[in-house]
C-alpha cells in the first residue's frame, strides 16, 4: 500500500513556515563585522536541523525562512518582519551568539509563537542578550521561550548540544501546531449528543484560544447527500471493494430477536462507506464534486477537526458513525496511507480539540475513548479467579473503551525502532503494519438496542507495553479551558482475563487497558485517584510520552494544566511564567495564563 499524501486535505499549499531571526550587535566599525559569518552560520545550522527533523502533517519537511540580513536594530527587524509576512511565517526563533540591542531586535508580533536562543559561549555575551530580550518580552506582555545550553562552548564550536536541540525542536513542533490551527475550522456535524457537555460546542474557545472558527451543518446534510448520490461514485465502488476484502465481519452479539438480516447488514455497510466519503468531503472538500455540478459542496469547510453527533437523532434511524469515525481517524484507507482526519465521536468538540493537539504534536493518529472504569487489583482478582495484576498494572487499570470507534492505529500493531508497540506518522508505517492493524480488528453488527438504525462497531484490544499519554481539555465556568495529562503505558492482559473484564461492558467496542505512571504524592499517588480526578467521561490517548509537548503547546495558547505527571525537567514554558512563581509551578501556570489571556482573545 503506497503513501498518498495528496489525499484530500487542508494541509496543502502555502503552509506556515518557521522564521529564523539572526540578531547581532549593531555596532559597525569592527564589532558587527566580526560576528556576521558566525551569526548567519548559527541561523543556517538551526534552520537545517529543524527542516531535517520536523514535518507538516502531510509528510513534507517543514520550511524555514531566514532573515535576509542579520538584525542589528529596528530597521532590519522591520525588514525581517516584512519578509516573514510575505512568506507566511507562523513561528519565529531568534538566534544569536552575542550581545544585541534587546527591545530593538525583538519579534513584536503578539500572535506568533516565539523563542530566543542565546549561544552559551563566554567570548561574546549571547546569554546576556538572551536575558535582556526575554525580560523585554515579559515586560511588554509578549511571552517568549528562552533556550540556553547547559554547558559553555567555544566560540567557533558548530556542534549543537543535545539539550539545545531538544528545546529548539520541541518549541518548533509546538509552535508549528499552533500556527497550523490558526484560521482553520472545527466542523460540528450535528449538535449536542445525549446531553454531553463537551458536545455543546463553545465558539469562544475555538476562536479565542485556538484562532479557529466553528462551522455547523445539520445531519440532514448526510441524509441528503446519501439520497442524492452526492459523492464520488467511482471512489465509493473502490472503497466498498476494499472494505469487503479488508474489514472482516465478526460475531453478531445481538439476541436472535434483535439480529438484522444479511440484506440489511449489506445495506448498512454501503451506508457506512458513503458516510465516510461524505464526512471527509464536508471537512476538506473534494474537486471531483465540481464535475457533478456541486461547486459549493466541493469546497468543504477547511476543517482540520470535526465531530459527529450521531446519538441519538441520527442513530435511531440511520447506521451509526462507528465505521466512518474509525476509518477517517486511521492513517490509511482504500486510497493508501495518509494523514488521519480528526473526527470526534458524539461531537465532543473538547475531545476533538485534544485529539487535534495530539495529532499536530506527533503527526500520528489519536485514540478517542471513554474513561470507562477503574479496575482495582482486588476487583480483578475477585472476578478472574484470583488473577493478580503486575508490572505497570500493579496498582490497577483504567479501561479506555467507547461505543464509538477508535483509530485502527490504536491496535498497537505498529512498532517503534526498539520493537515496542506505537502509532506512527503515516509515512513511517509499513504495508505489513497496515495489514496487521486490519487483521487485528473485527467489525460487528452494532447492538440494536443502542443503535436501532444499525451500523458496524469495531473490536480490538491494544497491545501492551506502548508508552502513551492520556489527555483531555475541559471547560470551567469563569476559568476557561484547562488541560489534564497522564503519561503511562498500555497493558496487555491474558485473553481469559481480558474477556471477563471486557465483556462486562460490550464485546463489540475497542479496548485499551491503560496504567498511568504514578508518583509519591498528589493525584498520581494511585491509579484510582487519576480516575477519580479526571474531568470528563472522555479522553484521548496519544502514542509516546509526550505530555511535555502538550504542556508547551498549552502555554502558547494560554491554557493552564491542572493535572500532569510529567517530570519537571521536561516542562518547557515561556520565561515569563517564572515571574508568577517558581515553587508551585502549577499555580504559576494558572496565574500566567489568566494574566496574559487567550492567545487570540485581544484581537
Amino acid at each position: 500500500m503506497s503513501a498518498n499524501p495528496t489525499s484530500p486535505s487542508v494541509f496543502q499549499g502555502d503552509l506556515p513556515k518557521i522564521g529564523i531571526r539572526p540578531t547581532i550587535d549593531g555596532r559597525l566599525g569592527g564589532v558587527r563585522e566580526s560576528l556576521e559569518d558566525q551569526t548567519m552560520g548559527l541561523a543556517g545550522r538551526v534552520a537545517s536541523m529543524i527542516e531535517a527533523n520536523i514535518r507538516y502533517p502531510n509528510g513534507d519537511p517543514v520550511k524555514c525562512v531566514i532573515a535576509e540580513s542579520c538584525i542589528g536594530g529596528i530597521a532590519e527587524a522591520s525588514a525581517a518582519e516584512a519578509l516573514f509576512r510575505r512568506e507566511n511565517v507562523g513561528v519565529s526563533l531568534t538566534v544569536t551568539p552575542c550581545w544585541c540591542y534587546g527591545s530593538e531586535t525583538m519579534d513584536m508580533d503578539p500572535l506568533r509563537p516565539k523563542a530566543v536562543f542565546g549561544y552559551n559561549g563566554t567570548e561574546r555575551p549571547g546569554a546576556v542578550y538572551l536575558a535582556a530580550a526575554l525580560a523585554g518580552h515579559t515586560q511588554k506582555g509578549v511571552p517568549a521561550f528562552g533556550i540556553y545550553g547547559r554547558d559553555v562552548q567555544e566560540a567557533g564550536d558548530e556542534n549543537m548540544p543535545a539539550d539545545v536541540q531538544e528545546k529548539i525542536l520541541n518549541f518548533a513542533q509546538c509552535g508549528l501546531a499552533a500556527a497550523l490551527m490558526r484560521g482553520k475550522a472545527y466542523l460540528s456535524m450535528g449538535g449536542t449528543s445525549m446531553g454531553i457537555a463537551g458536545s455543546m460546542v463553545d465558539f469562544a474557545f475555538w476562536e479565542k484560544w485556538l484562532g479557529m472558527r466553528v462551522e455547523d451543518i445539520d445531519m440532514s446534510e448526510f441524509a441528503g447527500r446519501m439520497r442524492k448520490g452526492q459523492y464520488d461514485q467511482a471512489e465509493f465502488d473502490k472503497a466498498l471493494a476494499w472494505v469487503k476484502e479488508n474489514c472482516p465481519e465478526g460475531d453478531d452479539y445481538n439476541t436472535e430477536d434483535q439480529k438484522r438480516s444479511r440484506e440489511t447488514l449489506d445495506t448498512e455497510w454501503e451506508d457506512n462507506v458513503k458516510m465516510s466519503l461524505i464526512a471527509r468531503d464536508l471537512m476538506v472538500g473534494n474537486p471531483k464534486l465540481v464535475d457533478m455540478g456541486l461547486g459549493e459542496q466541493a469546497l468543504g469547510h477547511q476543517a482540520i477537526a470535526a465531530g459527529f453527533q450521531g446519538q441519538r437523532q441520527w442513530t435511531d434511524h440511520f447506521p451509526n458513525g462507528d465505521f466512518m469515525e474509525a476509518i477517517l481517524n486511521t492513517s490509511f484507507d482504500w486510497n493508501g496511507k495518509r494523514a488521519p482526519y480528526i473526527v470526534a465521536t458524539e461531537n465532543d468538540a473538547l475531545n476533538g480539540a485534544t485529539m487535534l493537539f495530539g495529532h499536530l504534536l506527533t503527526n500520528t493518529a489519536q485514540v478517542f475513548a471513554d474513561l470507562r472504569t477503574y479496575w482495582s487489583p482486588d476487583a480483578v482478582s475477585q472476578v478472574c479467579d484470583g488473577y493478580q495484576l503486575e508490572g505497570h498494572a500493579s496498582d490497577g487499570l483504567l479501561h479506555l473503551i467507547n461505543s464509538g470507534p477508535a483509530t485502527l492505529d490504536g491496535t498497537g500493531q505498529q512498532s517503534a525502532a526498539d520493537g515496542t508497540p506505537t502509532m506512527k506518522p503515516f509515512w513511517d508505517i509499513s504495508d505489513e503494519e497496515v495489514d496487521k492493524c486490519l487483521k487485528a480488528t473485527t467489525w460487528h453488527p452494532s447492538v440494536t438496542e443502542y443503535f436501532p438504525g444499525g451500523g458496524m462497531s469495531t473490536r480490538y484490544s491494544t497491545l501492551g507495553g506502548m508508552p502513551a499519554t492520556m489527555t483531555r481539555i475541559n471547560l470551567v465556568d469563569g476559568l476557561g479551558p484547562a488541560l489534564q495529562i497522564a503519561e503511562g503505558f498500555t497493558v496487555e492482559l491474558p485473553t481469559k482475563v481480558h474477556d471477563v473484564l471486557d465483556q462486562r461492558t460490550n464485546p463489540t467496542w475497542p479496548t485499551t487497558w491503560f496504567a498511568p505512571t504514578l508518583k509519591d504524592s498528589g493525584v498520581f499517588r494511585s491509579t484510582y485517584e487519576v480516575m477519580n480526578n479526571w474531568g470528563a467521561n472522555h479522553c484521548v490517548m496519544t502514542a509516546g510520552h509526550v505530555g511535555h509537548l502538550f504542556i508547551t503547546l498549552a502555554s502558547l495558547l494560554r491554557i493552564p494544566v491542572y493535572m500532569h505527571n510529567v517530570e519537571e525537567d521536561r516542562v518547557f514554558r515561556p520565561s515569563a511564567w517564572n515571574a508568577f512563581g517558581t515553587e508551585d509551578r502549577e499555580a504559576a501556570d494558572f496565574r500566567a495564563c489568566q494574566n496574559f489571556g487567550p492567545l487570540y482573545g485581544r484581537v
